[in-house]
């Protein structure tokens, strides 16, 4: 199971891949130009790991709270992935993981299931 991990709400966009045992993860200056082209960044990061989109089997992005342009940016390419690829996602935050200190990003998925976070709904939680 490949799965692509996106957090475009905090300081840095972040990006994880989890293939075949294997954890890459890439981080890009958290900037209107990089929002603008975020498809184009996971598109290369994806290609630098000889992957298509077509070979995820699922997509956890972070939908808050944090920046307003990222989490809308991110959420968008996710569910514009998911109504063409028809790739599962999973809008996890942080606050979701109730009780727990210190969070890795390749823990998501297994935390995504054990609280029961629901595929494919996305309800963002924006900073004001």
């Amino acid at each position: 199971m490949n799965k692509l991990i996106i957090d475009a709400a905090n300081e840095n966009i972040f990006l994880m891949i989890i293939f075949d045992n294997n954890i890459y993860s890439v981080s890009h200056e958290n900037s209107k130009t990089n929002y603008e082209k975020l498809m184009i960044l996971i598109n290369n990061f994806l290609t630098s790991k000889d992957l298509k989109i077509d070979d995820l089997s699922s997509i956890y992005v972070n939908r808050g709270p944090g920046s307003f342009a990222g989490i809308r940016n991110s959420l968008s390419i996710t569910k514009a992935i998911h109504l063409a690829q028809k790739i599962d996602y999973y809008c996890y935050s942080f606050q979701d993981f109730k009780d727990l200190d210190k969070i890795k990003y390749e823990n998501i998925p297994d935390l995504c299931h054990k609280f029961k976070v629901k595929k494919n709904l996305i309800k963002p939680i924006y900073i004001s």
